[in-house]
Parts: structure tokens; C-alpha cells; sequence
């Protein structure tokens, strides 16, 4: 017996695929979906390098909605490598492809001489998101094929859809002495809206700590926070941090400026020391309203404030942790109709556990307190 084997028609209509080793499966992704990849990536020097890998990525990365600016350092008249010519302060990010250099001022010598003991890389905060200024530093540089030194704002200048925008600071401006607890958090439209901060002298563990007798802490403050320098330390955390903000809020202007699509903005630091946050009604806000800077050095002018104050000699965290002297200030502008004590807007301020330190502080006694413009 015999049989006759005859091809298949539909194989010959419909062939199977061989597989092909050179198939770019991100050529099969629709351009939506790399997106949102590029928005999971973020960070702005991985997403510069992401464009150079192909010319649809290239084409692509400038309309990521969801970037992060890591400032590598505070370069300042100081830095040998700095330009010696007027008082150059500079943020320095290391994507020399996609940014340029940027100029700036500092801080008025009443501020320096002041707060210079508390200061740390605080006197270096000027106009790094500035325009360019070319000098022959950055020439030498990129004839000698070093890394130059960048702006933000010149980095961020590609992006045309940025929704969510985080700057990072290599470090927070305020040079506290180690085991001090001092963290703010401040909300701007076209001045301050309201600022929150957190501070402790000295963070400890419950085991490292002796338990405090209750006579002493009946919820008022002792009359030794008064003689032996606490209420200045508070006051100098307070008007430091209001600084530190109002700075912050100064130098983002241009940012806010060219980037219209911005629906959020918030502006930290490594060490977790200060937040600058800003939604999208109060982006629109500083558009509308030009700021008013300070007279005396470039930052946004504080406007007199209503401010109310709670202490507790120690404070014993549900995480074990023992907050010595902890302290939490809350401020809002003297004309805003907004209650200082909104217990929903101070105990989300701060990550745990000091978050949990926030509302454990406001069920205690409140003491009112105000400060004028400055």
C-alpha cells in the first residue's frame, strides 16, 4: 500500500514565522507604553541616556511627564575650581550633554554673619537655575574632556511635558550639630501658604533614655526653656528654616516659568532636612503673581506670620524612638484665612515616625506667637 503525501495549502497560503534574532521587540511596544516606562525611570541623567540609545527613544524622552533632578554639589567662590570673577554659586549636575552653566548671587553679609554658624552649604544657594554665563572654565573643561558643571534649568529645557517635577539637593542648607532633629516642610503659591517644622535636641532610643517623672512635664513649658537658651535655639531653627524655604521658593521661578504643563513641584535634599512643595493651583498662582523678593538677598519675601508652638521636654515615639526637647511649629501668613492648627495639615507633613511626633504634639498645650515680614 502506498500514500501519496501532498502539501498543505494553508501552510503555503499562511507560512509559519521563522524566528528572526534580529527583532528589536521594543519596536512592537507602542510609543504610550515606553512612556510610561520612561516615567518609571525618572531620573534625569538615566533618561539622557535613554535617548542616546536609539532615535525613537530620542524622540520620545523629551515628553516624559515624571522627572528627577539629582544636584550632585554646591560649587561656591570658595571651590579653587570655581570662577574667581564676582560670587559664582552653582549647582552642579554631571550631564554635560544636555545642560549648560548657570550664574547666581548670594546672600546678603547680615544673613551671613548671623546665621553663618548655623549655615552650612547655605551662602551657596543663588541663581543655579539661571541662565547661562560662559566662562573660560567651562571652555578649559570641555576642551580637556572633564565634566563641566550645569544648571537645572538648562537641563530641564528639552522636556516640554513635565507633569511632576523633583529637584533633590545633595544636602540640606541648615548645618545642624549631629543627634539634632530639624526638619520643615513648606507649601509657596506666590509667597509662603503655610510651613511646618519638626525639631528635637537629641534623638535617642527608649533604652537609652530614662524614663521622665511626671511632675516635670505637666504639658506647660518649664521655666528653664526659657533661661537656659531654649526658646533662642527655637527661634533660630524658625527663622533659619523660613530662609532655607523662602530661598528654595526664589530660585525655582524660572522652572515655574517655562514649564506650564507642571502640575506638582516639590524641591528636598538628601539629608531629608527641608521639603518645598508646590500644586498646580499655586504654580498657576506665582505665574499670575510675580513674587516679591527680599531687599536683602535672593529669596522670597516671608510675610508676617501667625505661628503657634508645641514642646514637650521628651517625647516617647510608639517605635521606641525619644525625642529630647521635641518641638513643632506651625506658620501661616498673618492674612490668611486658613487655621493655623488644621490637625489634617500638620500630622501629614512628616514620614514616620515624625509624623506620629506631629500629632502627639499637637494634643498638648498650644502657645501662639507672631513675626513680622522679613
Amino acid at each position: 500500500m502506498s500514500y501519496l503525501l501532498r502539501s498543505d495549502p494553508v501552510s503555503r497560503i499562511h507560512p509559519e514565522p521563522q524566528p528572526s534574532h534580529d527583532t528589536d521587540h521594543f519596536d512592537h511596544l507602542p510609543d504610550s507604553l515606553l512612556l510610561l516606562i520612561f516615567d518609571k525611570v525618572a531620573d534625569v541623567k538615566d533618561l539622557g541616556r535613554c535617548s542616546t540609545v536609539s532615535r525613537r527613544f530620542h524622540s520620545l524622552v523629551p515628553f516624559v511627564e515624571n522627572v528627577l533632578v539629582r544636584v550632585d554639589c554646591v560649587i561656591s567662590d570658595d571651590d579653587p575650581n570655581s570662577s574667581s570673577s564676582d560670587d559664582d554659586r552653582r549647582f552642579s549636575l554631571n550631564t554635560a550633554s544636555i545642560s549648560d552653566a548657570s550664574a547666581g548671587g548670594s546672600f546678603s553679609a547680615l544673613f551671613r554673619l548671623v546665621f553663618a554658624p548655623i549655615f552650612k552649604p547655605f551662602q551657596a544657594l543663588g541663581q543655579f537655575l539661571g541662565p547661562r554665563r560662559s566662562s573660560s572654565l567651562d571652555d578649559e573643561a570641555d576642551q580637556s574632556g572633564d565634566v563641566t558643571h550645569h544648571s537645572p534649568t538648562q537641563v530641564l529645557k528639552n522636556f516640554a511635558e513635565i507633569r511632576f517635577l523633583r529637584i533633590e539637593l545633595p544636602t540640606g542648607e541648615l548645618g545642624i550639630e549631629d543627634g539634632i532633629l530639624l526638619k520643615w516642610r513648606a507649601d509657596f503659591g506666590s509667597t509662603l501658604d503655610n510651613c511646618m517644622i519638626l525639631g528635637a535636641s537629641s534623638v535617642t532610643s527608649d533604652l537609652e533614655s530614662p524614663l521622665l517623672d511626671d511632675q516635670e512635664d505637666n504639658g506647660n513649658i518649664p521655666e528653664s526653656f526659657y533661661t537656659n537658651g531654649g526658646l533662642k535655639l527655637r527661634v533660630v531653627w524658625t527663622i533659619s528654616s523660613l530662609i532655607a524655604a523662602s530661598a528654595r521658593h526664589y530660585l525655582l521661578q524660572p522652572i515655574i516659568t517655562e514649564h506650564k504643563t507642571l502640575d506638582r513641584l516639590v524641591l528636598s535634599d538628601a539629608d531629608g532636612q527641608g521639603v518645598l512643595s508646590m500644586n498646580r493651583e499655586q504654580l498657576e498662582e506665582l505665574r499670575v503673581t510675580p513674587l516679591s523678593a527680599s531687599s536683602a538677598s535672593k529669596r522670597t519675601l516671608v510675610p508676617a506670620l501667625n505661628m503657634r508652638l508645641w514642646y514637650a521636654p521628651q517625647l516617647d515615639l510608639p517605635d521606641g524612638t525619644v525625642l529630647k526637647g521635641a518641638t513643632l511649629v506651625a506658620i501661616r501668613p498673618s492674612e490668611s484665612k486658613k487655621e493655623v492648627c488644621d490637625a489634617s495639615w500638620l500630622s501629614d507633613a512628616f514620614e514616620e515616625p515624625f509624623g506620629t511626633a506631629a500629632r502627639m504634639l499637637i494634643k498638648r498645650r498650644t502657645y501662639c506667637l507672631e513675626m513680622n515680614s522679613f
